[in-house]
């Protein structure tokens, strides 16, 4: 399996639909919010995308997995990568127990959750990895950086 990362800047946004449609992206905007901008490609993109997130005290993962639930149904989101500078694999699994239909009852190092609900759950299933700086994981898969570099639309990781 392979991952593949986009970091664009806004202003090259416009470049990420036609790149979209050559491989799975996941997509990371620098200077805006990412989520907002892969809901802005709705209706240019003609396969699946994924999106990036950097979950801080600003940006919790329960507040992310409302994002991501919210981004499946404008667009066909298949992966979710969330990053943290700490408890990364915790944050990625808030994020994938708040993507169901189900009452969420939880206990990790980042939160405590109880009773909650984020409702409708995306449509498809949703990938959700977490990024600590060395492995990118899922549930099932273990990627690593095989390579990393500067393109004219943005920066372009490769996992496998």
């Amino acid at each position: 399996m392979e991952l593949v990362r986009l970091a664009v800047a806004f202003a090259q946004l416009g470049d990420v639909a036609r790149l979209a449609s050559d491989r799975s992206l996941v997509l990371s905007v620098a200077d805006a919010d990412t989520v907002m901008c892969a809901a802005s490609l709705r209706g240019e993109l003609h396969a699946p995308i994924g999106v990036w997130l950097e979950i801080s005290a600003d940006y919790p993962a329960q507040l992310a997995a409302r994002d991501v639930a919210t981004l499946s149904w404008l667009v066909e989101l298949d992966q979710v990568v969330v990053s943290a500078a700490t408890g990364a694999a915790d944050h990625a699994e808030v994020v994938r127990a708040l993507l169901t239909d189900d009452e969420v009852n939880l206990t990790n190092g980042v939160a405590t959750i109880v009773g909650a609900y984020n409702r409708p759950a995306p449509p498809r299933p949703v990938r959700v990895w977490s990024w600590d700086g060395v492995e990118l994981r899922s549930e099932e898969h273990l990627l690593t950086l095989r390579s990393l570099a500067a393109g004219d639309v943005g920066e372009v990781a490769t996992f496998a």
